[in-house]
């Protein structure tokens, strides 16, 4: 089961709240561009906290499997 995000979890209510009053277009553009501040985020925790060498392989293809990204 893909886990979800904070960030994913506002694209969710956001599409919610298009559907009943209109959302711009821009919120879409600022979504995405929170779920990239966001992996970064993930990244540089992973490679700080990681006990070994962490290749930005290696997050990445945790990253898509845990996330589905």
């Amino acid at each position: 089961m893909k886990k979800e995000t904070a960030v994913e979890w506002l694209e969710q209510e956001f599409i919610k709240l298009e559907q009943t009053t209109g959302v711009f277009g821009v919120m879409y553009e600022l979504i995405e561009q929170a779920k990239e501040m966001e992996k970064k985020q993930h990244k540089k925790t992973a490679t700080r906290f990681s006990p070994t060498s962490l290749k930005k392989s290696d997050f990445d293809q945790y990253y898509n499997e845990t996330y589905g990204k």
